[in-house]
């Protein structure tokens, strides 16, 4: 357990109860702790997590452009949170799991990586659940579930036990935020 785990496991935390909340500052405090793993992933040689973290900043300053962008475009103080058709989620499932597949054979074959499939699904389905995230769709919780089931997995058989426990809290924090944010569904309808 390094300085740099425990500060990204702390900002995680923080930016994670703010997204529950639906408040703006998830995503500022979700920049920094996305570039400290990426430093934290590269050195246990989790390269698709790593590039994750790359990919996160950037959605992460999409979702914070956006959702500012909202309240001074919109008629509303915030943007609504929705839900997809279930055509649509079927296309990002099927989706996911192509791109799963190919990356992980990529990285299976052309790197050292440690469990490139699994670190391949935590990649892909993060990236899945962040855009959703960040367009403010109910079905981002149901992924960020799912992959933090698999990444705790992974980042405990990488000793990694800081970061497998903030995955626990993760999975506790994404059921939360399903409910909050189903409510707040419920509350606007």
């Amino acid at each position: 357990m390094s300085i740099w785990e425990i500060i990204g496991t702390v900002l995680g935390i923080a930016g994670v109860w703010l997204m529950i909340r639906q408040n703006i500052w998830g995503w500022p405090v979700g920049l920094v702790q996305v570039a400290v793993y990426a430093w934290v992933f590269l050195g246990v040689k989790l390269y698709s997590d790593a590039i994750l973290q790359v990919c996160f900043f950037v959605l992460q300053a999409y979702g914070w452009w956006h959702w500012v962008r909202h309240r001074h475009t919109g008629g509303q103080s915030e943007l609504p949170v929705t839900m997809l058709p279930a055509s649509r989620r079927f296309v990002l499932v099927a989706a996911g799991a192509g791109l799963t597949a190919g990356w992980g054979w990529y990285m299976a074959n052309r790197t050292d990586a440690a469990y490139p499939y699994w670190d391949a699904f935590i990649l892909i389905f993060s990236l899945i659940a962040q855009w959703l995230q960040a367009r403010k769709n109910l079905e981002c919780w149901a992924g960020w579930m799912i992959v933090n089931v698999v990444a705790l997995g992974v980042y405990w058989a990488k000793d990694l036990r800081l970061t497998s426990g903030l995955y626990v809290v993760f999975l506790g924090m994404a059921i939360a935020g399903h409910f909050a944010w189903r409510k707040s569904m419920k509350a606007v309808a």
